[in-house]
């Protein structure tokens, strides 16, 4: 048999994801539980993020995939003009009471992060902390911001890495549940190559921190039962698994917590590492 007789082996067969899916079961997952009991315990992250970014009375901010205005509400702090965006209503909902409740005015608006509803060079400052890198399509999402901040404005971002308490917490729900195939983890908003792929060509210039957040609980368990009754991700998880395979996964949870657990008594005290990034747009 001659090479030329061999007949080649054919391609992989390569399976794109459905991203309009993606994003629907994302949303859904997000809409479950109560976000915002987490998330208001994130509200360190705002303000240092902010305070790096060193926003100035007056100018123009968007916070992107805002959750409960943890951002929003740091940067109307300092005199900021801010719209606070999200695709779930209740959590805008929930941004604006918070706002109300200082005597902020912020324009709240319903949006998705991959098709931002504003011009051109709209902004002075583009925010999101732990938004934006759940994306499913994270090239669109990335050039969405950068395509709504001037020129010589800055993006600023809050990103949990995949070495840290939330980067590990994702992978261990995937393992339970496996992602659809073809997605990109949102971890890799929390690395710098990932970062330099999608900010890099069009930043004058990158400031990365890796930085930790504290995750204050009154135990393990009652941890487990927060993040199990208003954490969307993790909620859905455990709504979609048999009895047994909801045991497996709170006792993978609290394993994840004890290696991670720094505070030497039955309380959990456990770092959370995020890498804050600001960029600053050519």
């Amino acid at each position: 048999m001659t090479r030329s007789s061999i007949a080649p082996a054919p391609a992989p067969v390569t399976t794109m994801p459905d991203l309009a899916t993606v994003k629907s079961r994302q949303q859904a997952a997000w809409s479950s539980g109560d976000y915002a009991v987490v998330g208001a315990t994130l509200q360190l992250v705002g303000e240092e993020l902010c305070e790096a970014m060193d926003l100035r009375a007056g100018q123009t901010v968007l916070d992107v995939a805002a959750g409960n205005g943890n951002a929003t509400l740091a940067a109307a702090r300092r005199w900021c003009a801010v719209t606070s965006t999200d695709y779930v209503p209740a959590l805008l909902d929930r941004g604006r009471a918070r706002a109300e409740a200082e005597g902020f005015k912020v324009a709240f608006q319903e949006a998705d992060a991959e098709a931002l509803p504003f011009a051109d060079h709209s902004f002075d400052a583009v925010v999101s902390t732990f938004g934006v890198m759940f994306t499913p399509n994270q090239e669109k999402a990335a050039a969405e911001m950068l395509r709504v901040c001037r020129s010589g404005g800055r993006i600023g971002l809050a990103n949990w890495t995949p070495e840290g308490f939330i980067g590990q917490l994702f992978k261990t729900i995937g393992r339970h549940a496996p992602p659809p195939a073809g997605i990109k983890s949102p971890a890799l908003w929390g690395t710098r190559a990932r970062i330099t792929e999608l900010f890099g060509a069009q930043a004058f210039a990158m400031r990365l921190e890796p930085r930790s957040f504290m995750f204050r609980y009154a135990s393990p368990q009652h941890w487990l039962d927060v993040f199990r009754t208003y954490y969307g991700p993790v909620l859905k998880t455990f709504a979609a698994l048999p009895t047994q395979g909801q045991a497996a996964l709170a006792a993978d949870l609290l394993a994840l917590v004890q290696a991670f657990n720094r505070s030497g008594d039955a309380t959990m005290l456990v770092p959370g590492e995020y890498l804050e990034i600001v960029v600053t747009r050519r």
